[in-house]
């Protein structure tokens, strides 16, 4: 007798009980709908204070984690989801038995469908739980995904392909690029960076204006930022460590050091040397051979000559457009680029003042760049830079643009904030 209660008991616990649980969720239907839109609720609270946090890292120029991404589309699709299901509820509100009893069959349906997308969105919500919401970005050089500044001249082919070999060489660790001032050596060497870096030669590629007198915190504070460190608070020796350390971890990264007039203690900077380098390689750029080969120690050096007549005519053409080809004008433009005496430095701006003048403004902006005090100047080019600076100072229009261009070339102003200081006598 006890064997067939206990049988009984045992049947009665795996039928009774879950056709007692299925009638529930009739009974328990509008319990079921009002957890769900509660949940619902505290889920859009959490959706909006996670979306918020996004939206100010994305300002900030931050990276959003996957998984804050991944979440955010998912509970968007949960909310249509239960929303629909929401205003399905109108479905249970119809009765049957000529309007005698509730839907049942409906009712049913959606009680449990209630629960189980309450439970789904509960767990959810714990998942939105997130630490953080995005990760530092490494900011990447801007030139480095732009083509525009560079014409592939067939003088220059050459020297290209030389400094990218002289990279990849081993044995090399500094290079240096040299030529006067003007000539082009920025613009080159960050096509070298551009093509090293599209080669997969190296995986990152840093840039930094050093100048005539080096400013070290500035230097390290650029190569920091986009190593993707901060060390704006401390010593220039402590900042110098910090950078070896994180440079001596790198794999594959090329450091330009553009224009420098003279020895740079790359090791108060915090560039590796020779002897304890990693992955790191320097390429400098200067306007004496004598400051990469005696100063700085370069293992090879490349040098960037003027551009001859077809390259100057190229460049020319590319900054003021088919206009010069005009009958009119062509011997006329031909001389104004002989006088540039192939310097993309004088080329560039005097193009840019020309395009769309008067032939009578190019007569008179050639006999500008003849004219004879500036034959005082040793060399052609030296005469040529000067002539286009005169020319270009000339073409602004009004005295305040004049003082204004006067003053950043006197103190090297390269920040607004300080031109507008120094403009206003602060």
């Amino acid at each position: 007798m006890e064997i067939v209660i206990s049988v009984t008991a045992k049947v009665a616990e795996y039928l009774v009980a879950p056709i007692i649980r299925q009638f529930t969720y009739c009974c328990s239907y509008n319990t079921n709908l009002e957890k769900l839109k509660n949940e619902l609720e505290k889920l859009k609270i959490a959706r909006a204070s996670v979306q918020y946090k996004v939206d100010d890292s994305r300002i900030k120029g931050d990276g959003i984690q996957q998984p804050v991404e991944e979440w955010l589309i998912t509970v968007d699709e949960a909310i249509n989801e239960v929303e629909t299901l929401i205003a399905d509820k109108e479905k249970s509100n119809n009765r049957c038995l000529k309007g005698l009893c509730p839907n049942l069959k409906t009712r049913y349906q959606l009680s449990k469908k209630a629960e189980r997308e309450a439970n789904a969105i509960v767990g959810l919500h714990e998942k939105g739980r997130f630490d953080s919401v995005s990760f530092r970005t490494i900011p990447e050089e801007t030139w480095l995904k732009s083509t525009q500044d560079f014409m592939h001249f067939e003088s220059r082919k050459s020297t290209l392909k030389g400094i990218l070999d002289a990279l990849s060489n081993r044995n090399f660790n500094m290079i240096g690029v040299y030529g006067m001032g003007g000539i082009g050596k920025t613009t080159l060497v960050k096509e070298v960076g551009r093509q090293a870096k599209e080669n997969n030669l190296f995986e990152k590629v840093i840039s930094s204006r050093v100048s005539q007198t080096p400013q070290i915190k500035e230097i390290q504070r650029e190569i920091a930022e986009k190593l993707g460190l901060k060390i704006d608070q401390e010593s220039e020796s402590v900042r110098a460590w910090r950078l070896l350390e994180q440079l001596k971890k790198e794999t594959k990264i090329l450091i330009i050091l553009d224009d420098i007039w003279g020895s740079l203690d790359l090791e108060a900077i915090g560039i590796p040397l020779a002897d304890d380098n990693g992955g790191c390689k320097v390429l400098l750029t200067a306007r004496s051979q004598d400051v990469l080969s005696c100063e700085m120690d370069c293992q090879q050096n490349f040098v960037v000559d003027v551009l001859n007549d077809k390259e100057a005519w190229s460049l020319f053409k590319k900054m003021t457009g088919d206009c010069i080809e005009n009958g009119e004008l062509k011997s006329v433009v031909t001389e104004v680029v002989k006088e540039c005496a192939g310097l993309p430095i004088a080329i560039v701006p005097i193009a840019k003042a020309l395009k769309n003048k008067s032939p009578y403004e190019w007569r008179n902006a050639l006999r500008q760049l003849k004219r004879n005090f500036l034959r005082s100047f040793s060399g052609t080019q030296a005469v040529a830079a000067y002539s286009t600076i005169q020319l270009s100072y000339n073409q602004l229009g009004g005295e305040e643009l004049r003082k204004t261009f006067l003053l950043i070339g006197y103190s090297y102003i390269c920040n607004v904030k300080d031109l507008l200081y120094r403009g206003m006598g602060l």
